[in-house]
């Protein structure tokens, strides 16, 4: 059976894969705090932020912390990079909307159109490590047409923890092998093979800026990999 045929579900990583967190990230902030007079090199807490996200979803899966929603665990580490930065003393409201940023992120330019697409032939939602709230609130604001959201909140498990990928079968009664993990990031869809989902890789070569290192090409020989959303709707029959 061809995977076209098989798959019934296409799950998809968001924060790199369907939308530019960083870029979203550095233009949302530094328009914001231009506004506000807060001069920060809005750039560098992007990338000091975001390494602090495997780190703290660490902390969760290795039990140092009971299970955090990533909201939570953003806002923790955002006051440690503005800290970092030398940043002035925040009210919490400003520190609030710092932090939802995350909220309001911008899909790449390919993302919607290849989405829509794929939506007339499959269920398709994030299997995304951000809480339900942030995942439906960027989906309003970057117009996402998702059917579902299988946020891990769901799971109380943040990937590559194989509860979230079977997770996801479990709530669609499916088989592994009739949901697909569409990703930019190697590892994710390693752990999602493991589970027995079929992968889809689509590279973000500029996702952490110029000069990327990682994720470049697929690392593995996935069932499908695609130029972008598009090809990948294309590749997939629709």
């Amino acid at each position: 059976m061809s995977v076209q045929s098989e798959v019934k579900v296409i799950v998809f990583d968001t924060f790199g894969t369907v939308v530019d967190w960083r870029g979203s990230i550095v233009r949302d902030l530094s328009a914001w705090g231009a506004a506000r007079g807060l001069d920060l090199d809005w750039t560098r807490l992007a990338d000091l932020w975001r390494g602090r996200y495997d780190p703290q979803k660490a902390r969760v899966r290795s039990g140092e912390l009971p299970w955090t929603n990533l909201d939570d665990l953003h806002r923790e580490s955002l006051v440690d990079v503005l800290a970092d930065l030398g940043a002035p003393p925040l009210p919490d409201a400003d520190l609030d909307h710092i932090n939802r940023v995350w909220h309001r992120l911008a899909a790449w330019p390919d993302a919607v159109a290849g989405l829509t697409r794929l939506k007339t032939r499959y269920v398709i939602g994030p299997l995304s490590n951000g809480n339900v709230a942030l995942l439906v609130n960027m989906a309003k604001a970057a117009g996402l047409p998702w059917d579902h959201a299988f946020s891990c909140e769901l799971f109380g498990h943040y990937k590559p923890d194989p509860e979230t990928y079977l997770g996801v079968c479990k709530m669609m009664y499916a088989a592994p092998s009739e949901v697909m993990m569409c990703a930019a990031h190697n590892y994710d869809l390693a752990a999602a093979r493991e589970c027995g989902l079929r992968t889809a890789f689509i590279p973000r070569p500029t996702e952490h800026g110029e000069g990327q290192t990682k994720d470049l090409v697929p690392e593995d020989d996935w069932d499908i990999v695609a130029a972008d959303m598009n090809d990948l709707a294309r590749q997939m029959g629709v």
